[in-house]
C-alpha cells in the first residue's frame, strides 16, 4: 500500500491509481503492466463508474489528472518557499513599531539572516529542538487571544455582532466588484487549514478535530476580533494591524513569541517539503536527490542537501527582491487557494469513482466547496501581476520536471517488462558455444521482478561472455528503521550453473555501503548456507558437486569482483510521436544530471562497470 503522508493531493491520486488503470502511457504501452499487476483490481469492468471508464479510455484525461495532482504537490513545495519568507518577515516587521527609524531594508536583511541560519541548521535535524515547538505554539495560541480579549473590552466590546452573516451579504451588495477583489486579501486568515492533512500522519482524526475546535479556532476568532476592534478605533493603522494592537507593556514578550512561532511554522513547512521530495523520489516521481535521515527512529525526519540549499536561495531571494510583505502575501494566497481547489476536485473524483457516494451528496459537496474556493481563487488570481506569479512559475516548473521524469521512468519500465530476459532465454544464451564463462564474481544489478533486465541480453550478446559466478542483485527499500542482519540479504539459486539471485533489503536508517569485503563476505556466507541447506537433502555420495560449487565461489571471489549496472538511453526513431520526442529528450536531460543509484552504494570505482544500451522509444 502506498502511503504519502505529506501531501493530500498525491494521497488522493494514489487512491485513484490503486483502484483504476490510469497510467499515463497509451493503451498499447499500459496493457502489459495492467495485465501483470492490476487485473485483480480491474477484472470486474461492469462495476466501474462511467467517470472511471472515461479516465481509463482517455490518455489525455489521465495525463491531465496526473499533472493536476503533481501541480498540487508542487504548490506545497512552493508553500515551503513562501511560508518561511512571509512568516519571518512579518515577525521581524515588529521592530519598526517601537523604532520607526529602522529602515525597511534592515528588516529584510535581518529576516534573510534568520532564514539563512535556519536552513544551515537543517542538517542536524529537528529531534534536538522539537521539544520546544509545543511550548512555543502553546504560548502563541494562548497569548494572542488574551490580547484580543483585552482589545475587544478596551476598544469595541460589541465586535461579536460581526459574526452575523447578514453583514457579509450587505458588504458584497454595497461593494460589488470591489468587495470580490478584497477577498484576495482575506485568504491569509484561513491559511494552515490546507495543511491539516499532514498531521494525520502523526495524530488521529478526532484529536485534530478537538484541537482545532477547542483551541485553534477560538484563538483565531478572538485574535482577529481584537485586531478588528482596534482598527475600528484606529483605521489609519490598517497596514500593520497586528503589532499596533499589542499593548506596550507586553510588546516585547509578544514580539519574541511571534518570532519563535514564525520560525516553528517555517521549520514545519521546510520539513514537509523534505518529506514530499523524499516520498516522490521513493515513488519514482522525482529525479534522485540525496536524502539523509536525521533520526534513527523517526522515518519522517529527513534532510536533502540539494533541496535545502535551493529552498534557502529561493526564500532569501523572495525576501530581498519582493521585500514587500504584501506582494509575498499575494503569492502565498495563490498557493493556498489553488491547493484547496485541486484537493476538492480530486476528492470529488474519489467520492464518485472509488467510494460510490450518492450523486446528490457528491453534487452538494462539490457545489458548496468548489463555489466557495472558486470565488477565492478568482479573487487571488487578480494578484498575479502583484507577486502572485511567483508560486505559479515555481509550481509549473517543478510539476513539469516531475511529469517528465515520471513519464520517462514509466516508458523505461514498460520497455524492460516487454523485453526482459527470463531464465529460459538466459540458458539459451549461455548454451551458445561461443559464449565463455570468464573467471570472477559479478554483481549484476536489476530492478525487475520475475525476470532480468534486457541489458543482460545486450551484454552477453556483445561481450560473448559471462562471469563464472554471476549474482543478479536487487535493492529493496523497506519502511522500517533498520533491517535485522539475518534478514538483510536474501539469496536463491536460479537453476543455472553459477547463477544466483540476491535481494538486499535496507531501512531508512541503514548505511547502505558495499565498499570492502564485508558485503561480499555476507553474500558468500549466505550462498554457502544456501548450498549446504540444499545438500542436506542429498545422499552422502552426492556431496562432491556441493563442495565443488562452494569451491567455485571462493575461486571466483579470488579472481576478482565487479559490479555491473545498466545505463539505458532512449533512441528516438523516425516513427516516434512529437510528444514522445520532447518528453523523452527532457527525461534524458534530467537523468544525466540526477544522482546515480550505484555510486550511492559506495562501490569502489575500479570495481564499477556501466553497460549502456539504447531503448527504442
Amino acid at each position: 500500500m502506498i502511503r504519502v503522508k505529506a501531501c493530500g493531493t498525491f494521497a488522493l491520486y494514489s487512491l485513484l491509481c490503486r483502484n483504476m488503470n490510469i497510467g499515463i502511457l497509451s493503451s498499447k504501452h499500459s496493457d502489459l503492466s495492467s495485465s501483470q499487476s492490476g487485473h485483480l483490481l480491474h477484472e470486474d469492468n461492469r462495476g466501474k463508474s462511467r467517470l472511471g471508464k472515461v479516465f481509463e479510455r482517455s490518455i489525455v484525461a489521465r495525463r491531465v489528472l496526473l499533472f493536476i495532482a503533481m501541480l498540487g504537490t508542487c504548490m506545497l513545495i512552493g508553500d515551503g518557499i513562501l511560508t518561511p519568507a512571509i512568516s519571518v518577515l512579518s515577525a521581524m516587521e515588529g521592530l519598526r513599531a517601537p523604532f520607526p527609524s529602522v529602515r525597511k531594508s534592515l528588516v529584510e536583511a535581518l529576516s534573510a539572516v534568520v532564514l539563512f541560519i535556519l536552513f544551515l541548521l537543517q542538517k542536524y535535524g529537528t529531534s534536538r529542538v522539537s521539544f520546544m515547538f509545543s511550548p512555543i505554539m502553546g504560548a502563541w495560541t494562548l497569548c494572542t487571544p488574551l490580547v484580543g480579549i483585552y482589545s475587544i473590552i478596551h476598544h469595541y466590546p460589541s465586535i461579536f455582532k460581526a459574526l452575523s452573516p447578514h453583514y457579509i451579504v450587505y458588504f458584497f451588495l454595497r461593494k460589488g466588484k470591489e468587495g470580490w477583489l478584497m477577498l484576495g486579501g482575506t485568504i491569509l486568515c484561513i491559511t494552515g487549514s490546507e495543511a491539516l492533512f499532514a498531521d494525520l500522519g502523526h495524530f488521529n482524526r478526532s484529536s485534530i478535530q478537538i484541537a482545532f475546535l477547542f483551541t485553534i479556532y477560538p484563538s483565531l476568532v478572538l485574535t482577529y476580533a481584537g485586531q478588528t476592534a482596534y482598527l475600528i478605533k484606529n483605521p489609519n493603522d490598517h497596514m500593520d494591524g497586528f503589532y499596533k494592537f499589542i499593548p506596550k507593556t507586553i510588546y516585547w514578550p509578544i514580539f519574541i513569541i511571534a518570532t519563535l512561532a514564525a520560525i516553528v511554522a517555517s521549520q514545519s513547512l521546510i520539513s514537509a517539503t523534505f518529506s514530499v521530495i523524499k516520498q516522490s523520489v521513493v515513488l519514482d516521481y522525482f529525479p534522485r536527490v540525496k536524502v539523509v535521515h536525521t533520526s534513527s527512529n523517526k522515518e519522517g525526519e529527513v534532510y536533502s542537501p540539494e533541496v535545502n540549499y535551493i529552498l534557502m536561495v529561493f526564500c532569501v531571494a523572495v525576501i530581498l527582491i519582493f521585500g514587500d510583505g504584501q506582494d509575498i502575501g499575494n503569492a502565498f494566497g495563490v498557493v493556498v487557494s489553488l491547493v484547496m481547489l485541486i484537493t476538492t476536485i480530486l476528492l470529488t473524483l474519489v467520492m464518485t469513482i472509488i467510494w460510490r457516494t450518492p450523486p446528490l451528496l457528491v453534487a452538494l459537496y462539490f457545489i458548496v466547496f468548489f463555489t466557495m474556493e472558486g470565488v477565492y481563487v478568482s479573487a487571488v488570481l487578480t494578484k498575479i501581476p502583484e507577486g502572485g506569479w511567483i508560486p505559479f512559475a515555481i509550481s509549473f516548473i517543478l510539476a513539469f520536471i516531475m511529469f517528465g521524469w515520471y513519464y520517462g521512468r514509466q516508458r523505461k519500465i514498460e520497455y524492460e517488462l516487454t523485453h526482459k530476459v527470463d531464465l529460459g532465454r538466459l540458458g539459451m544464451l549461455l548454451s551458445d558455444p561461443t559464449v565463455q564463462r570468464v573467471p570472477g564474481m559479478c554483481f549484476f544489478y536489476t530492478n525487475i521482478q520475475n525476470g532480468l533486465t534486457p541489458i543482460l541480453g545486450h551484454y552477453v550478446k556483445n561481450m560473448r561472455s559471462l562471469h563464472k559466478v554471476t549474482i543478479f542483485t536487487t535493492l529493496r527499500y523497506l519502511l522500517v528503521p533498520k533491517v535485522a542482519p539475518q534478514d538483510r540479504i536474501l539469496v536463491k539459486k536460479l537453476g543455472l550453473k553459477g547463477v544466483y539471485a540476491c535481494v538486499i533489503r535496507y531501512g531508512y536508517a541503514d548505511s547502505l555501503n558495499l565498499e570492502g569485503d564485508d558485503f561480499v563476505n555476507q553474500v558468500m556466507d549466505s550462498l554457502r548456507l544456501l548450498i549446504e541447506n540444499c545438500s542436506s537433502y542429498l545422499p552422502s555420495d552426492h556431496l562432491s558437486p556441493v563442495q565443488e560449487e562452494v569451491s567455485e565461489l571462493r575461486e571466483a571471489k579470488t579472481a576478482g569482483i565487479i559490479h555491473v549496472r545498466g545505463k539505458a538511453r532512449f533512441h528516438i526513431g523516425k516513427n516516434t510521436s512529437l510528444f514522445d520526442r520532447f518528453m523523452l529528450a527532457f527525461y534524458e536531460v534530467l537523468h544525466n544530471n540526477c544522482r546515480s543509484a550505484l555510486p550511492a552504494l559506495g562501490v569502489p570505482l575500479p570495481q564499477r562497470l556501466e553497460v549502456g544500451m539504447f531503448y527504442e522509444a
